[in-house]
């Protein structure tokens, strides 16, 4: 069963700095000819952990400082915000993050500029807010970009055929396998919850018949990790809150939907060890 295999804690063991190692055969820059950025990000947003794992994938690509840019935190009431004079939970978010996204939303990715030699000897580092990028979706492929990589070590294939057919993928999962999970967690209304789990469960389906169209177990054949497969890691992950918070009726298994979410499971069970994600 997908939900019940699921670990309850949250994405606590991000990296502030990346140092980890990478098998990868593509030629590895040297920590100083890196390219670096102040990675604005939330520990609790799945937006954010795409960019993550594209960060985690390319770790020995790619050189990044973690910035918690946005959460929650209790603070007294002196305006009498809740009418109840009790502490009330305050939205904060950072003042870089606001300067350099008009959306002050995270990811964000800020390019930290050394000018130094070719080598980055030598030179003063500093960040260059007028190119931050930001959309977790382009977060993916920029970071994909910059790192380098080539071959299977690419999020975004090489081929133009595939590459376009994961960028229209990454968008449809978005839609339809992403936002239905808020509204099975947001809506009251029962008939309205029902409609977006079920809208979710032929988006999944949908997704494994996609799967089978390649050896897999990943979107692209032969277990290469591509856009596509982290956008939608971080919900996958969170599904397994459907059961606590809406009941039974809203498990996602194989039990329940036979054939129809086999690949989709194998395809969980292999993203879920590989080590841009554990």
């Amino acid at each position: 069963r997908v939900s019940t295999k699921l670990p309850r804690e949250v994405f606590t063991n991000i990296r502030r700095t990346n140092s980890r190692s990478s098998s990868s055969a593509s030629a590895t820059p040297t920590p100083e000819s890196k390219p670096s950025f102040r990675y604005l990000s939330a520990w609790f947003c799945p937006f954010a952990h795409r960019a993550t794992l594209a960060l985690e994938h390319h770790s020995s690509r790619v050189n990044y400082e973690w910035v918690e840019a946005l959460g929650w935190e209790q603070r007294e009431d002196k305006n009498d915000v809740t009418g109840t004079g009790k502490e009330w939970w305050y939205h904060w978010k950072a003042d870089e993050l606001k300067r350099v996204n008009p959306s002050a939303l995270v990811p964000t990715l800020i390019p930290i500029i050394n000018n130094g030699d070719s080598n980055g000897n030598g030179g003063e580092k500093k960040v260059d807010e007028s190119k931050a990028v930001y959309e977790s979706l382009v977060t993916i492929d920029f970071i994909d970009a910059v790192s380098g990589a080539t071959g299977k070590d690419r999020l975004v294939p090489e081929d133009p055929y595939e590459a376009a057919r994961c960028r229209v993928w990454a968008d449809k999962v978005n839609r339809e396998m992403c936002s239905p999970y808020y509204g099975i967690l947001v809506r009251k209304d029962e008939s309205e919850r029902k409609e977006h789990f079920n809208a979710l469960i032929k988006g999944l389906t949908s997704f494994s018949n996609e799967l089978n169209k390649t050896s897999g177990p990943t979107f692209l054949a032969n277990g290469q990790l591509s856009s596509v497969d982290l956008a939608l890691i971080p919900w996958a992950y969170r599904y397994y809150v459907f059961e606590h918070y809406r009941g039974k009726e809203y498990v996602i298994s194989t039990e329940r939907y036979g054939e129809s979410l086999e690949t989709y499971q194998r395809w969980f069970d292999h993203v879920m060890d590989l080590d841009c994600v554990k």
